[in-house]
């Protein structure tokens, strides 16, 4: 296990949603990416699993741009690099559950879980145009 977060462009068709999207959300970000030409800041993907931990809206607006790929830190979601919170009080969420709910196709409401990092993340900038191939 690497604690160290992967870059990496990844094909969209294989990742995993734990949770749910927000359509108006989406909508603002395809208008921003359409804008700016840009995924100005990569989603987080669980290593081995293609769960993504944080970026489902960024990850469904480059969708409906037609991109086939997405701009990714890759992390071992088991290492303690990666922390897992909810955003509302509520009963704790075990990763465990995020992967299982990601893998049967029941994702969680929107902004149930919060993942932060224990490490800063390089800021990176991909164009559009790398994403659409």
């Amino acid at each position: 296990m690497t604690e160290s977060p992967e870059f990496a462009l990844l094909p969209l068709a294989r990742l995993r949603n734990h949770e749910e999207i927000v359509p108006e959300k989406v909508r603002e970000l395809v208008a921003e990416i359409t804008r700016s030409r840009v995924q100005s800041e990569p989603i987080w993907v669980a290593r081995d699993s293609w769960v993504i931990l944080n970026g489902h809206h960024r990850a469904e607006a480059l969708r409906r741009l037609g991109a086939k790929r997405v701009a990714a830190w890759v992390f071992d979601y088991d290492s303690g690099t990666v922390l897992l919170d909810r955003w509302k009080p509520g009963p704790p969420i075990s990763k465990e559950e995020v992967l299982r709910r990601a893998a049967e196709g029941r994702p969680f409401p929107p902004k149930t879980t919060r993942h932060r990092l224990t490490i800063e993340l390089a800021p990176r900038e991909v164009p559009l145009g790398e994403l659409l191939e």
